[in-house]
This record gives structure tokens, sequence and C-alpha cells, in this order.
């Protein structure tokens, strides 16, 4: 009988002839991988786009600032010397209004008069909302005013108060209290202007 050879035996690690392709389609297939992995990397990026703008910037917001600090400084007192150190130098403005006359000699004009008509429908409005409250509310309230010779109102104070409401009369007296209106003539003027609160029907 005779013996057949056996087949001869590959080295370990190197396949069979009938799984040859295999390897050579996985070589092919890490050589395709590795060539494309080494194109992506050798590119550089693409420059980031530019937006154009036609707006302009917004303003430079200012937060947390104090509007106290638009307002000017005093101008400084100056010292007077040595000769005068026992004396204090004050520094005063000149004022033309004559709010501190003792006594005011000027004329209401038609003009004052209307304006101060116009104060009095305004003060109406706090009658009208403390009427909301007590409908039973009603009264005289007298308001002195004070009026400087340029028109500027010095003072304005409540002369007499038979609603019975003080907060209603300080309301009043709001309303004139650093209002402007034409100068009176001859000087600065005193008026007391009554007001009647009676509820409309």
């Amino acid at each position: 009988m005779a013996s057949q050879a056996p087949p001869p035996s590959s080295p370990a690690g190197v396949p069979t002839s009938g799984s040859g392709k295999y390897v050579v389609i996985a070589v092919v297939l890490v050589g395709f991988i590795g060539g494309a992995v080494a194109w992506k990397l050798s590119q550089s990026p693409p420059p980031p786009p530019v937006v154009y703008i036609d707006a302009a910037p917004p303003p430079a917001a200012t937060v947390g600032r104090n509007p106290d600090e638009d307002i000017p400084l005093p101008p400084p007192v100056e010292d007077a010397g040595p000769e005068d150190a026992g004396k204090k130098v004050v520094a005063t403005q000149a004022s033309n209004n004559q709010c501190d006359a003792k006594k005011c000699s000027g004329v209401n004009s038609s003009e004052l008069e209307n304006g101060l008509q116009f104060r009095v429908k305004q003060a109406h409005r706090c009658y009208d909302n403390a009427l909301a409250q007590d409908p039973t509310l009603r009264g005289k309230v007298t308001v002195a005013v004070r009026i400087g010779a340029n028109g500027q109102v010095c003072s304005a104070g409540i002369a007499s108060n038979e609603m019975g409401s003080p907060s209603v009369a300080q309301c009043v007296a709001g309303y004139f209290r650093g209002a402007s209106f034409s100068a009176p003539k001859g000087g600065c003027v005193d008026v007391n202007i009554p007001i009647n609160f009676v509820p409309r029907q």
C-alpha cells in the first residue's frame, strides 16, 4: 500500500492559500483608511466666516451710576487770610426774587391769577383720590403762597385747613411748591388761595 504524503503545513501565522484574498482585502482597507486619515490631517481648517453688521455699536451701559455725580461741586470758599482770622467768610448767592423780604409789596397780574387757578384745578386730584376712601370728606383749605419777583414760588404752606385731612392739605400745597408763574408787578407777592372741596354731583 502506498502511503500518501501529508499536506505541507504552513508556518504559524501564514494563512493557507484559500484565505489569501481576505488578507489582501484587509491590507488594502487598512492602507485606504490610513491614507484618508493622513490626508485629513494635512488639510488646513477653513477660515471662519466673516459677518458684516451695518448697525452702530450699542451705547456703553452705565450700570450702578449715581445721577448725583453729574451735579457740579460748589465753588470753593476762599480763605480771608491771617488779618481776618477771627471772621468767617460765607459764600452767598445774590438773589433778586425777594423771597427773604419781610413784606412783599407786589401786585398780582392777570397772567399770574390764571396760572394760580390752573394749579387749583390740578390740586383737586388730591381731593378726588381721598374722596374714594372717604365719601363724606369736604371742606375748605387755604394755601399761603409767596411768589418771588421773578415768578418762582418761594414757599407754599397751609394757612388753614377746615377739611380736617392733613394729608389732602399737604398734597394740595405740593402742587404749588416749586412752581413758576408770570412775574408779579412791583416785586414779590403773598397770596392766600382758598379752595373749597365738595363732592361733585
